[in-house]
């Protein structure tokens, strides 16, 4: 097979390492493999180095457990190769207020101030605006007629439009971050142009923080400016910013691609939800899980010595997880393999584990609850009206197309 072109002409990596293989909705066989086999093994990753693969759902907990054994803070910043590493001073400015690059006790500062507004009894008052939201692109769809591309038209504009609302951020230039989101996301393209990438995402919310620092709303930016303004650095404000708008409208418009997509191929879990709406709380659990739509989460860096899985961990070793394998484990769930919304899902890894369990949990399950159930009752005839396209290559797994007609 030929391998994809980048920008300028140069070839993309030939094909994304082990954890982020899959076979549609599955983890490869292989990866499968390696779980009931071996559970924890080396692998080569994307910056052709060596990592620790940890497969296993006990393991994975256990590994995202412990952030005094393996640490966050403790992997470089991504630079293009043959850049010399940054200073120390360039590093902390990097990595400044990005909850997923911090141990504590930076990273507990952090999410203590940020917790606040994600809490479920935040979620609900938020939830007529988000239900507003689906309502509205639902309409435009169904203006439109069929057929109709799930993933442009209703996916990625909603949580893209939700996250702005709540971060304070002009919708107007969701075009900007979406492609500078897609470019960090792809791990095919050379590392300069992830980094520039990067560097843009990040310049773009620190143009942002004069306004709010002086006009601060009632935006999660300007709650932090007011309640911390004078403990939180730009810098810092940048990151917190940066991370949340990419994790925030990503994640959640690929689950809703995805998991409509699941169901629409598993005729009798859909018509099960249809018929009783009140499973959608398990339902999304279900597909959470089965999903599992972010391959490993941040890599970790052994901070001494250890045993996980039955190997010995050295000190300086990089770890990964694979949360798809993890959460088709046996030890998890019974025949974990299929989709079934009855079951009791909860218990899985897909937001993570430990303290970088994910922040905005509680705003995807809601967008998710809401969203799954306003499309299926809009369009009770919703059928594929062409072949969905798999992205390959970029971290969190997705469609690019979804052709729906109803």
């Amino acid at each position: 097979m030929t391998p994809p072109v980048a920008r300028g002409g140069r070839v993309r990596n030939p094909s994304p390492p082990l954890h982020m293989q899959r076979d549609g909705f599955d983890p490869v066989p292989e990866l499968s493999a390696l779980r009931d086999e071996e559970g924890v093994a080396k692998i080569r990753t994307v910056f052709g180095t060596d990592a620790w693969l940890v497969t296993r759902f006990e393991d994975v907990r256990a590994l995202l457990s412990r952030p005094d054994l393996y640490s966050n803070a403790l992997v470089p910043p991504l630079r293009p190769p043959g850049a010399p590493p940054p200073s120390e001073k360039e590093a902390a400015e990097m990595r400044a207020g990005n909850l997923l690059g911090a141990d504590p006790p930076h990273h507990t500062r952090l999410r203590r101030m940020l917790t606040p507004e994600f809490t479920v009894r935040r979620m609900r008052r938020l939830e007529p605006r988000v239900q507003q939201i689906i309502d509205d692109h639902l309409d435009a769809m169904e203006r439109g007629g069929p057929p109709a591309d799930l993933v442009a038209d209703f996916a990625l504009p909603v949580p893209s439009l939700v996250i702005c609302e709540l971060l304070g951020v002009p919708y107007a230039d969701r075009a900007g971050f979406q492609r500078t989101t897609h470019q960090i996301l792809d791990v095919s393209l050379p590392p300069d142009e992830r980094a520039a990438a990067a560097a843009e995402a990040r310049a773009y919310i620190t143009g942002l923080i004069p306004g709010v620092r002086s006009d601060p709303g009632d935006d999660l930016f300007g709650m932090l400016v007011r309640e911390h303004g004078d403990d939180l650095g730009d810098a810092e404000l940048a990151g917190i910013g940066s991370l949340l708008l990419i994790a925030g409208h990503e994640t959640t418009a690929n689950m809703l691609a995805l998991g409509t997509l699941a169901l629409l191929r598993h005729p009798d879990q859909l018509k099960l939800l249809r018929d009783e709406p009140d499973r959608v709380d398990t339902a999304v659990e279900e597909l959470l899980r089965w999903l599992s739509i972010v391959h490993s989460g941040t890599a970790k860096i052994a901070t001494t010595e250890s045993r996980l899985g039955g190997r010995t961990i050295a000190a300086g070793d990089m770890l990964l997880v694979s949360l798809p394998a993890a959460n088709r484990d046996p030890a998890l769930v019974s025949h974990p393999d299929e989709l079934d919304i009855r079951r009791d899902a909860l218990g899985h890894v897909a937001f993570g584990h430990g303290i970088h369990h994910c922040l905005g949990a509680p705003l995807a399950r809601m967008e998710l609850r809401l969203g799954f159930p306003a499309l299926l009752r809009r369009f009770p005839e919703l059928r594929l009206a062409g072949e969905p396209v798999f992205r390959s290559y970029t971290v969190v797994h997705g469609l690019t197309t979804m052709p729906v007609a109803w």
